[in-house]
């Protein structure tokens, strides 16, 4: 990272710190449609939901979810979560899975940035890519900040991005989206089905969540 990028970052962080009480009045967007509704057939795919701990739920601080294993076939399987904030004031921030995926017992074996193909809506975005080891199963874990309209794959940038748009749109709203699937033949069997998905469900998130 060059020094002028560097110096923009430290001093979007350092005005951060006193946008507190701009936080806490900026505007609670809800999502398009709850996530109740969300589509539990998505072309090949069928999913079955699940409810999560309610502790977890309160730590998250999230307004809304959706929680679902989806499959189109033997071990061809997708865990998708969507977790969708109003408002990220008071502590209530998008939780990154680097910080809560250790603490759950997985490694992070590796991390980067990857950019995934969706031909159904004719574009091509950048997510995040972890792949996670526990004892003997590993799993491949995409994710993203679906964010006022935007794709951000970069925790750093989510945060920036919400500190601008808190000033110029009074808006802090935003959702996180993971899909994780087990690595059982090779990551590359693993990764082949996340973007499948990916691009299969993309659509509808974009139902969902506000743009």
């Amino acid at each position: 990272m060059s020094p002028k990028h560097t110096a923009i970052i430290v001093i979007l962080f350092i005005s951060a710190a006193g946008l507190t009480t701009l936080f806490s009045h900026s505007e609670r967007i809800k999502p398009n449609r709850p996530f109740s509704q969300f589509p539990l057939e998505i072309g090949p795919w069928r999913g079955v939901t699940s409810q999560m701990d309610e502790q977890v739920y309160n730590i998250l601080g999230v307004e809304d979810y959706i929680m679902a294993d989806f499959s189109k076939g033997p071990g061809q399987a997708v865990n998708l979560y969507v977790g969708f904030y109003q408002s990220q004031s008071k502590g209530d921030l998008i939780h990154s899975p680097k910080n809560c995926m250790p603490g759950a017992g997985w490694n992070i074996v590796q991390s980067s940035a990857i950019p995934i193909d969706l031909p159904h809506s004719g574009k091509t975005i950048k997510i995040a890519r972890l792949l996670l080891a526990n004892g003997g199963q590993k799993q491949v874990v995409y994710y993203w900040f679906q964010s006022r309209g935007r794709i951000i794959s970069s925790e750093y940038m989510q945060k920036i991005w919400l500190v601008l748009d808190s000033i110029t749109k009074n808006r802090t709203d935003g959702a996180f989206v993971r899909l994780i699937a087990p690595v059982i033949k090779n990551e590359a069997t693993a990764e082949m089905l996340l973007t499948q998905f990916a691009d299969a469900v993309y659509p509808a998130l974009n139902q969902f969540i506000p743009n």
